[in-house]
């Protein structure tokens, strides 16, 4: 990593400090009572020492959140603000964690865009200063996948072997957090299937090669995903004999297939659901500001040009098959999105709260791609000047106006999600009302 990107590097994770503990105690105020229920839960666990997999409680919820706030609250006392305090570093470690697998798969420009993204989306830091276990899932999903993809493509065979093993236990740990997550694995073989195709394809012809990358491959990933087992054991163990708790959270109520024509149901809440970043979405005042597109419309414009481009690429398969990388790009996207089709209650910016870093990263290959387009332009505009002294494409003023147009770009994209989130929605009745219990 070169000087200036590290410098970037830490000033983005000073920004995603200051968005995720900013008047950390009082924004947002009081408790909803799903946190306060798990306060609740985690007391009652820090005085009996009986710490389960499965709360009960409040429809039933995961165990992780719940160990979580025990520790916070023995650290620090029983504050509302404490049963933030590991949601908000959950915040912090996925903003991290999507600028290093972002970096492995596009490398450093897209990195550091798309872990800025994170770090000011309104989206990204409501759900870190909350607590909600489903906080907990993205940096999970960020860092197993980014493992992964070092497990893959590692040519040290002892360095592979402990990123598959940290893959392993980062993907058994997901299924202590949210429902949603039960079908994240899904992605992980969409895209180990993918890339042994992609070895066969690229490598067959040199069979003692092909053998030993297939092997390779293999043996990591049942490695990990023996790992994965092992760790997750307990809950699966836990819902083979609570059988009725494994769906319990959700119900049948709020399903599509519940409804009496489920067809048009699904249809409708697909549409709802991809609608959610630039149209119209969540009315939920505690998961958005009512109605209003997830995405604000800078970061929304980046993001479906991005997806567009992205999704044009995949499909056209240069090299005979889909490239691995837009395969995890567009089945975390289209999986990830899964609770949000499948619900009545489309569009919620809670269930398809994993889908979050997939869209970051498309919006950060948008923003590039208009950015490069505008240096390209640069360049062809000063051309003829350029030519005698420095060479096309190497003239340093235009490099100095574009990177220049693109700080100043992001800096307003950075202060205006901020007086999105601790202005407009913060000092909003609609969000006092949606907060107005305080158990603790």
């Amino acid at each position: 990593m070169s000087k200036k990107h590290k410098y970037a590097l830490i000033c983005i994770v000073a920004v995603a400090v200051f968005f995720r503990f900013w008047q950390f105690s009082s924004i947002p105020n009081g408790l909803y009572q799903d946190e306060a229920m798990n306060g609740a839960d985690a007391l009652a666990s820090l005085q009996s020492g009986d710490y389960r997999i499965f709360y009960t409680n409040n429809n039933g919820r995961e165990g992780l959140i719940i160990w979580l706030d025990a520790l916070a609250i023995k650290l620090f006392g029983s504050e509302p603000w404490v049963l933030r305090l590991f949601p908000a570093m959950a915040g912090l470690l996925a903003v991290l964690g999507l600028y290093f697998l972002a970096k492995e798969l596009f490398g450093e420009k897209i990195a550091l865009a798309s872990s800025f993204f994170m770090a000011v989306s309104f989206w990204a830091v409501n759900f870190s200063r909350m607590g909600f276990r489903a906080g907990l899932m993205v940096p999970i999903l960020v860092w197993s996948f980014y493992f992964l993809l070092r497990g893959f493509y590692s040519d040290r065979h002892r360095m592979s072997i402990a990123w598959f093993v940290l893959a392993g236990i980062l993907f058994g740990l997901g299924f202590y957090t949210y429902i949603s997550y039960r079908i994240a694995p899904l992605i992980a073989i969409i895209v180990f299937l993918n890339y042994w195709r992609f070895l066969k394809n690229d490598f067959s012809f040199l069979s003692s090669k092909y053998e030993h990358m297939r092997n390779n491959l293999l043996r990591g990933f049942a490695l990990a995903a023996i790992t994965a087992i092992i760790v997750a054991l307990p809950v699966g163990a836990y819902f083979w004999k609570h059988q009725g708790d494994f769906l319990k959270r959700e119900g049948a109520s709020v399903s599509v297939f519940s409804q009496q024509n489920p067809l048009k149901e699904l249809g409708l809440s697909i549409v709802k659901t991809l609608g959610m970043f630039n149209f119209q979405g969540d009315y939920n005042q505690r998961h958005n500001i009512s109605g209003l597109p997830i995405l604000p419309w800078p970061i929304g414009i980046f993001f479906a040009i991005g997806f567009i481009n992205e999704l044009i690429h995949w499909l056209k398969r240069k090299n005979g098959h889909f490239s691995t990388v837009h395969t995890l790009m567009f089945s975390w996207f289209f999986i990830m999105l899964l609770p949000g089709f499948l619900s009545t209650e489309a569009p919620h910016a809670l269930r398809t709260l994993g889908v979050l870093p997939i869209i970051m990263l498309f919006a950060a290959k948008g923003i590039w791609w208009i950015f490069d387009k505008l240096n390209d332009w640069y360049e062809l505009s000063d051309r003829h000047e350029a030519a005698g002294i420095y060479g096309r494409g190497h003239h340093p003023e235009t490099h100095a106006v574009v990177a220049l147009t693109l700080v100043i770009f992001l800096g307003a994209i950075g202060f205006y999600e901020y007086w999105r989130y601790f202005n407009d929605w913060a000092r909003a009745n609609e969000t006092a009302e949606a907060f107005n219990q305080n158990y603790l």
